[in-house]
């Protein structure tokens, strides 16, 4: 059998096994990895790392998968970022690029001998310091032959170390050292409770405040390439180029008011609103 069947029919397998009778609590997956664009990659590139490689994998091994700028809203702080990094089930650290943040929490992870799953591209060398430990590699280009092929390599990965999370990728293991401890909860007294649930409900409350206010713009990019008109969701396009949300074609360009984009189907103009949750998941790429 050749490795990409047998990634399949491993990645079949985690499907099948997470679709038990009875309903199981969600199981979360973390997901460390540059946010930002880098250099010697493609603006949005990152984000379509998450959204068509890194996401699947974790649907297929049973896991929701979730992301500091998504998980954090508005007004995330370190805070939120370290207790997700500490308490998600499981943990995928994409070193691509071999970005200081990622592996400072990937630091962190390891310091409470937690499972994780470290993946990279393949155009990132190997890290000394953790060259001992298994690394999925994925390719770079996001072919889409070759992205579902990665999707089952990541998603066997996933469950792989599930099942034996303290023998895979475990640097307190092979230091043969005792895992960092969780301090015990500190009793507060009862107005020091109240103030602190209020802080926590008026902190909530300007999120939400933010989150309604804040629509996505369009972004002022100078030089823009030959023939291509609009620019969105980290992508150029030109009137006619077709539209794709989870691989499934919208239509096709047509043009962009100051609410939102005009989407031409068959003969009919449909607008999609900026502040319209779909619109961020619009792409150009389609798989």
């Amino acid at each position: 059998m050749t490795a990409k069947a047998k990634n399949s029919n491993a990645a079949s397998l985690i499907k099948s096994e997470s679709k038990g009778e009875g309903v199981e609590p969600e199981k979360t997956c973390f997901v460390m990895m540059p946010i930002a664009d880098m250099d010697g990659y493609d603006a949005g590139h990152f984000r379509r790392v998450y959204e068509y490689l890194i996401k699947p994998a974790c649907t297929a091994a049973g896991y929701t998968a979730q992301r500091a700028d998504f998980v954090a809203a508005s007004n995330y702080i370190i805070i939120d970022i370290l207790k997700k990094i500490i308490e998600s089930d499981i943990v995928i650290c994409d070193l691509s690029g071999r970005n200081p943040n990622v592996l400072y929490e990937l630091g962190v992870r390891q310091a409470f001998n937690l499972p994780t799953v470290l993946i990279k591209d393949s155009i990132t060398a190997r890290i000394f310091d953790i060259q001992g430990l298994r690394t999925t590699e994925y390719s770079h280009t996001l072919r889409i032959d070759d992205v579902q092929e990665d999707i089952s390599k990541i998603a066997l990965a996933i469950s792989e170390t599930a099942a034996a999370p303290n023998d895979i990728n475990s640097m307190i293991q092979l230091l043969g050292t005792q895992p960092a401890q969780l301090p015990h909860k500190i009793e507060v007294s009862e107005d020091t409770s109240l103030i602190l649930s209020s802080l926590s409900d008026i902190s909530s409350r300007i999120s939400r405040l933010e989150s309604n206010s804040k629509t996505p713009r369009m972004r002022a990019i100078p030089a823009i390439p030959p023939g291509k008109r609009f620019s969105f969701n980290d992508e150029y396009f030109a009137k006619g180029d077709e539209l794709f949300i989870n691989g499934n074609s919208i239509g096709r360009m047509h043009d962009i008011e100051s609410s939102g984009i005009l989407v031409e189907n068959n003969g009919t103009i449909e607008a999609i609103s900026f502040s319209d949750p779909s619109f961020r998941r619009i792409t150009g790429i389609p798989f």
